[in-house]
């Protein structure tokens, strides 16, 4: 399990954007994604890279905090 922060994820939209981008980077993905913290939560087999990868192209500047 992974989280990530994502700072600029502001409102329900942006979960929103956030939940899908993880879930087209990995369709297995069990992910929680946390307006109020601001973080995302995701249960994967990839690379931590590969899903803050696809956050990023979403447009959504993250930053890896840890397993």
């Amino acid at each position: 399990m992974y989280e990530f922060d994502i700072p600029n994820m502001t409102c329900g939209h942006c979960k929103g954007t956030v939940e899908k981008a993880i879930g087209a980077a990995d369709p297995g993905a069990v992910a929680t994604v946390d307006l109020a913290s601001k973080k995302a939560t995701v249960e994967t087999t990839l690379d931590p890279a590969v899903i803050g990868h696809a956050i990023e192209e979403a447009g959504y500047p993250v930053s890896y905090a840890g397993r």
